[in-house]
């Protein structure tokens, strides 16, 4: 949610590239029958989100061979203990009983996605911060060896929204993975509602944001923040003499608000598939000529050419 947002807000300032990055999907077990229709469904989201395709290049990773070919080479100058430090293999190592080596690579399939089309700055949230300094790392390597190619790409950092929590556990961040404690962008108001209403608060009766004491109300005054676009603050003067309950109805209803003309967007997609997909193969074009450019440069430099 703080993301989309972010997203939008930039490409009103610069030009900017989304990518379904449906490679890096297949780097955990998944659905080979279910894959073409989330890629389908990432389009239409992105899109009933606010991404326009005039403004920004939307397209899809796989779409685009040079992703794989660029990450390839990259790997020559990427250091294998640098991988087997991410934070985010060691996790998904753990859960996994045999982790494939596409999740080890994972990061120089991103490096690659980002140096690809020389991309100055990159928007993310915390849990992928690490993996953007690798790609400063490798694309400082690259051009230490090679000479100036690739632009040492600078963190874009969420403001707000970047850890929103899961609203049965507020120790934990909100994933897709833990559905009842996941609000989805296009969510029904009945499921807003139901979900609200049963989120984990914290003893007392106070509305206040504080992350020690009370992280249930300190997360969902957070999430209201974000969807309302007042201050933190503000909210908690607003409902200084409101109950948990009067304050979670208050939120359910800010949400489905806010989230209604996405929903609505997203039935209208729904139902032009052809123009969602000619959005997707027109921003692929767009992309493979700037990525085209940059590999044609680099084989030159790495004696390949």
């Amino acid at each position: 949610m703080g993301a989309i947002s972010q997203f939008v807000q930039l490409q009103e300032k610069a030009e900017c590239i989304f990518s379904i990055v449906d490679l890096h999907a297949i780097t955990v077990p998944y659905n080979p029958q279910e894959l073409s229709k989330n890629i389908f469904d990432a389009a239409v989201c992105y899109l009933a989100s606010g991404i326009d395709p005039e403004k920004s290049i939307l397209f899809v990773q796989s779409w685009i061979k040079e992703h794989t070919e660029l990450a390839w080479l990259l790997s020559t100058v990427t250091p294998t203990g640098d991988l087997l430090r991410m934070t985010q293999y060691k996790e998904k190592s753990k859960q996994l009983r045999d982790a494939k080596a596409g999740l080890l690579n994972y990061p120089i399939l991103m490096a690659s996605d980002i140096l690809l089309y020389k991309a100055e700055a990159v928007p993310v949230g915390q849990d992928q911060k690490q993996h953007l300094e690798l790609t400063r790392t490798v694309a400082k390597a690259f051009n230490s060896r090679f000479g100036e190619t690739f632009p040492v790409p600078r963190v874009i950092l969420r403001e707000s929204g970047d850890k929103i929590m899961a609203l049965n556990n507020p120790k934990k961040k909100m994933s897709k993975t833990a559905p009842s404690g996941c609000l989805y962008l296009f969510e029904e108001p009945e499921a807003i509602k139901k979900k609200v209403m049963a989120s984990v608060t914290d003893s007392g009766k106070k509305v206040k944001y504080d992350l020690e004491k009370k992280p249930g109300i300190s997360n969902l005054l957070t999430i209201y923040s974000l969807f309302s676009g007042k201050p933190i603050k503000e909210l908690e003067k607003k409902f200084k003499n409101s109950n948990y309950s009067s304050f979670k109805k208050s939120l359910a209803e800010q949400l489905i608000v806010s989230l209604e003309p996405f929903r609505r967007k997203k039935k209208e997609l729904l139902t032009r598939e052809v123009y969602v997909r000619e959005v997707l193969r027109q921003g692929a074009k767009r992309a493979k000529v700037i990525a085209a450019s940059t590999m044609a440069e680099v084989r030159q430099k790495m004696g390949l050419a």
